[in-house]
């Protein structure tokens, strides 16, 4: 086989390991990112290994790794399915989280236990702003390895509920350009149209929507502009426009 029927085949089989992934880990949603757990995580670099052997081993038939490929994933699917059914299952599977810092206390046997090193510990509540053990009421190692911390309620911001203040609604933006193109959609969810854009756009010195890289709206009315040369425009009240 020449180098260039070689390469030929190569790019075929990539092309074809490339979507058959992209379609697995589209049925397997978005578990594998949002939750992953070291089984996961071997899971994956499995699949992976098996659809890079597909794409670049040429001394073997792509047919059989293909079905292995498709094997590995339907098992994921069905592990996904009893671990979402079965409490037991999932908790044997996945594990459970596991408190290390109960009442302000470490759990040395919990950590013995678990094989976790209190330098991993610290290392993990820095992350999370805390550089003060005094400060930690509650830490919960979950089954993705994340630390979930609970501080102290003298060590808790303040918040606008504890001082009984009024607040505003604060909902999420609208994106009116992206990347220099108008979304069409959102202009008209917030009932507004394209000759109002344009005409902000003129007032902060804009001539048209392509030199602008996001424009966003948020739901007090604000309108947000950034474009492309970095030139950033404050806030502009449109509360007159609703």
């Amino acid at each position: 086989m020449s180098l260039l029927n070689e390469a030929l085949v190569v790019v075929v089989r990539g092309v074809i390991a490339f979507i058959t992934l992209l379609i697995f880990t589209r049925v397997l949603g978005k578990q594998q990112l949002s939750q992953l757990t070291y089984f996961d995580y071997i899971l994956g670099i499995t699949i992976g290994s098996i659809a890079a052997t597909m794409t670049t081993d040429l001394t073997a038939r792509a047919w059989p790794q293909l079905v292995g490929l498709i094997t590995w994933t339907g098992a994921v699917f069905v592990l996904q399915w009893i671990t979402l059914k079965w409490r037991y299952a999932s908790k044997y599977i996945d594990g459970e989280p596991t408190v290390v810092i109960m009442n302000g206390q470490i759990m040395e046997d919990v950590l013995k236990k678990m094989r976790f090193r209190v330098a991993d510990l610290l290392e993990q509540l820095r992350t999370k702003g805390v550089f003060d053990l005094s400060e930690v009421e509650f830490a919960v190692l979950e089954t993705n390895g994340q630390l979930s911390v609970l501080k102290k309620s003298q060590y808790q911001p303040v918040t606008a509920n504890d001082l009984n203040l009024p607040t505003n609604y604060k909902g999420i933006s609208s994106e009116l350009i992206y990347d220099g193109v108008v979304v069409e959609q959102n202009l008209q969810q917030v009932n507004l149209d394209r000759p109002w854009l344009e005409a902000q756009l003129r007032k902060l010195g804009f001539n048209d929507p392509s030199e602008i890289f996001i424009a966003s709206l948020n739901t007090n009315g604000d309108l947000y502009i950034d474009a492309y040369k970095d030139r950033v425009k404050n806030l502009t009240d449109i509360s007159d426009y609703h």
